[in-house]
């Protein structure tokens, strides 16, 4: 019995100091900001949030706040392990599955999409072969939450000693920037000057910056122009523009894989590509979510793409159809999650 009560000792000792380490910052509310952006940017929860500032579910924060927010407390990808010794028993957190017998006009996408997993660990959980059809009634064992969005790899490009991080995801119009760069001599970025090897003229920095945003402005506007064009096709479960017809993350991850770039298949994911956008520097062709569940839970599970002037086009499982919304009607506005800027 002594030695129990020693390890008990032990272990309450290491949950207190690990309280203890937990670091806090002030942060004070902004226009627009939610509970879920604050958290998102602290790299903590909701409710760990709510817990340190004694707020209630659905309390409505107002502007000017200052909220003590815990910092770097949330790891989705660490897998936790809890061990208590007993004798010579040990027990183990595992992977947990779900029982889940099959509907009609289900498939393997849906059923592991519901689960957060994907399609290669149901099949080799229940051992179903490529192509393999699905009984209606047959009860699969279905993993869950074990899917996590890989992040871009960077590489590195130095010029005189200055390290550069560029991701790999650049598109045509940026490799004809780089295979512009690959020609030049020489590089100044403090005096802001470029010298051609071959032509002996100069031109500035500034010039070669215009350039690129001239081209990210051609880019959202054919982003929303092939959006719009896609206005009334019909709202399908799952449908990513087979026969024109879209759901909300389907529609989405269409339009930008026509522009060049590759988005990840589910609204929660695509709210953590690309850069983060406050909703008062949105630009047209921007995606922006929302928490469209009855009961406010809290997590992205719709998107839209910013059209300017307040607008948003997306595909709405409500009105069954591509349609241009209101940011501002109430609905959307109270329910908005944050943008991102894949380009």
């Amino acid at each position: 019995m002594k030695k129990i009560y020693a390890v008990l000792f032990v272990l309450s000792v290491s949950v207190l100091s690990a309280q203890a380490a937990v670091k806090t910052t002030k942060h004070k509310i902004k226009n627009g900001e939610t509970l879920y952006i604050i958290a998102h940017n602290h790299h903590t929860t909701i409710a760990e949030v709510q817990k340190a500032n004694g707020l209630k579910k659905g309390e409505r924060l107002k502007i000017g706040r200052v909220l003590k927010v815990p910092t770097n407390t949330y790891f989705p990808n660490k897998k936790e392990s809890i061990k208590v010794a007993h004798k010579t028993e040990k027990k183990k957190i595992t992977q947990r599955f779900a029982k889940h017998s099959v509907k009609n006009g289900e498939t393997l996408y849906i059923i592991a999409h519901n689960h957060h997993t994907t399609i290669a660990e149901v099949q080799k959980a229940n051992g179903l072969k490529k192509g393999e059809r699905l009984k209606i009634g047959r009860v699969l064992k279905v993993p869950t939450n074990t899917y996590n969005v890989p992040k871009p790899k960077l590489a590195k490009i130095t010029y005189k000693n200055k390290k550069i991080k560029v991701t790999r995801r650049y598109k045509k119009s940026n490799k004809k920037l780089v295979a512009s760069l690959s020609n030049l001599e020489t590089i100044s970025l403090g005096k802001g000057t470029v010298s051609k090897k071959k032509k002996k003229t100069s031109f500035s920095l500034g010039d070669l910056l215009f350039s690129t945003h001239s081209s990210g402005t051609s880019k959202s506007s054919k982003i929303t122009s092939l959006a719009k064009k896609k206005l009334g096709r019909r709202y399908v479960w799952g449908a990513t523009g087979e026969k024109n017809t879209f759901d909300c993350s389907g529609f989405t991850t269409y339009v930008y894989k026509k522009n060049g770039i590759q988005l990840p298949r589910r609204a929660i994911a695509q709210s953590k590509y690309g850069k983060y956008v406050p909703r008062k520097n949105l630009q047209k062709g921007d995606l922006i979510f929302f928490d469209t569940s009855k009961h406010h839970k809290g997590y992205v599970n719709h998107v839209g793409i910013y059209l300017g002037n307040g607008k948003f086009i997306h595909a709405s499982s409500a009105k069954k159809k591509v349609v241009i919304t209101s940011l501002n009607k109430a609905f959307y506005s109270q329910r908005y999650k944050g943008a991102r800027r894949p380009s």
